[in-house]
């Protein structure tokens, strides 16, 4: 591997370090293909995003490594880790109250995540605000102290490490920044005061390489630009001693595109102080015209596209840098998958909440999402999520029944259909109880998580006719503070290990170990 030297790229080359392709197998064509090759091997392309678990990551980190003599940056999201080893939404690793855990996920995704081709990933979440659960927590001490262990395992796993959402400050009232733009009023000395406190912590140990930039607009600092066009809001980091690299998230998200068109939007990015932006398109040739585009338009000043590109080039070099011989030990993977299973929290009523025993007869009321359809022998009809379904109805049906056999399993759209309503209150009365499995998850484009009005009121009849005594909820515990009263909670997280876990809490074959990091009330 040769390391390219500023001094020798031409302009042209200095937009291709500071521009990142995304690499789509589904929309891919042998004219991007060719396009991105060409790039590579013209030293005109400092970064790759090929999204992890998507179709043809192989192919694709093979066509880029072949082609590449320099480390270029080779990039993924991993927030709830990589095949086979992943956990429910990213507040798992902080459930579980310890942070041997939070290494031990840090150095699972950094060897699988290195092993597959990649150099970096962006991981840490350091996000702190109320109402995710794509956070560690609320406590700026507690969620440095995770961060750093994530962060310290990708590193000794080999790969670098990528901090997000800078910065990771609550909302005003929640937006999906894939949908709309989102205010937030914390000032500079908030920011400084508190949502920076991860970060530093990681700088303090050369454990953050780089930072992904929001776009959430802080109106008090710069309202006339989100954070990852702002240059008052980057450099409140830079002003700490951050030297990394940062890009920009999507920027073909709403909170971006709504307020700006595509070529002014790039060029701001790179001018506000990001060092490589990350359009999100598959054709790669015309985003990277309209980048060069903004440079022509004089957007980018020479000197700041020569410091992203100094950024770039010194990330890979220090890609190079890492261990490449790291193995997970069978001990870092039970480890790993005790993460699912000691996360798991519960919340009960005393004196109100009862025992399960697995020869009960009970009536599982069981959600799945609004696009699917259980047809008459079982299978699924509409699926748009069979890309990466975590809860596959007849399997969560097959795992309840394994452990209470003498039960009924009955299926409930998020939004109920009156059939579901009337099928389960029916079953109800045949039943010593019910027991509802609920979820939530962030999926973009969706707007902000909720259980819908109907859902309730399903939850508040049989909870008025004294007929439901608990609810499993995987996920985000938020949405629940709106459900009736129920006498026993048990809270998990949105992969199938832990849904099996919290039915051994149910049952008492097994303790819930896990504590929440955020304050929310049931009723």
């Amino acid at each position: 591997m040769k390391e390219l030297k500023l001094e020798e790229l031409s302009t042209r080359q200095k937009l291709g370090m500071t521009f990142t392709a995304f690499l789509n197998g589904y929309a891919r064509t042998p004219e991007e293909d060719a396009f991105i090759v060409d790039m590579i091997k013209n030293h005109s392309l400092g970064c790759v995003w090929i999204q992890e678990g998507r179709e043809g990551v192989d192919e694709l980190v093979a066509m880029v490594k072949e082609a590449a003599d320099y480390p270029i940056l080779i990039i993924t999201d991993a927030e709830n880790g990589i095949a086979p080893y992943t956990i429910g939404r990213h507040n798992a690793v902080a459930c579980t109250g310890d942070v041997k855990y939070a290494y031990t996920f840090g150095k699972t995704v950094g060897v699988m995540a290195r092993k597959m081709g990649y150099t970096a990933v962006c991981n840490p979440i350091l996000d702190m605000y109320r109402g995710s659960q794509r956070t560690l927590g609320n406590d700026k001490e507690k969620v440095a102290e995770f961060a750093k262990e994530i962060a310290r395992g990708m590193h000794d796993g080999g790969i670098l490490t990528v901090g997000k959402h800078f910065p990771g400050a609550p909302l005003r009232k929640p937006v999906d920044g894939h949908m709309a733009p989102g205010t937030s009023g914390y000032t500079k000395e908030d920011i400084k005061n508190r949502v920076l406190y991860p970060y530093k912590r990681l700088m303090e140990e050369d454990l953050l390489d780089g930072i992904m930039t929001s776009h959430k607009t802080f109106d008090t600092i710069d309202p006339e630009h989100p954070a990852s066009l702002s240059k008052a809001v980057i450099d409140i980091i830079r002003e700490e001693g951050f030297d990394g690299f940062a890009t920009t998230d999507a920027l073909c998200m709403m909170a971006v595109r709504s307020r700006f068109n595509d070529i002014d939007a790039k060029g701001l990015a790179i001018a506000a102080g990001n060092d490589t932006i990350l359009p999100w398109g598959a054709n790669s040739r015309q985003l990277f015209d309209d980048y060069c585009q903004a440079y022509d338009k004089g957007l980018i000043p020479d000197e700041r596209l020569d410091d992203a590109a100094r950024r770039i080039l010194e990330a890979q070099h220090k890609s190079t840098l890492l261990p490449k011989d790291a193995e997970l030990t069978d001990e870092d993977i039970r480890m790993f998958n005790c993460i699912n299973r000691n996360s798991i929290y519960e919340k009960v009523t005393e004196g109100e909440a009862k025992k399960y025993s697995h020869d009960g007869k009970y009536c599982f009321a069981v959600m799945i999402r609004s696009d699917y359809g259980i047809g008459a022998e079982g299978h699924v009809e509409v699926d748009t999520f069979s890309s990466d379904s975590w809860r596959k109805p007849m399997e969560v049906k097959e795992l309840i029944l394994k452990k209470f056999p003498n039960s009924t399993v009955m299926f409930v759209n998020e939004f109920p259909a009156p059939k579901q309503n009337h099928d389960i209150l029916n079953a109800s009365i045949a039943c010593e109880d019910t027991i509802f499995l609920t979820f939530s998850e962030y999926v973009a484009y969706t707007g902000s998580e909720f259980i819908t009005r109907r859902f309730i009121r399903l939850v508040e009849a049989l909870q008025v006719t004294n007929k439901i005594s608990a609810i499993i909820h995987q996920g985000n515990p938020f949405v629940c503070e709106e459900l009736p009263h129920v006498p026993r909670w048990i809270i998990g997280h949105t992969t199938m290990d832990s849904l099996d876990a919290c039915l051994d809490v149910l049952a008492g074959d097994y303790p819930a170990k896990g504590a929440p990091t955020y304050d929310f009330k049931l009723k």
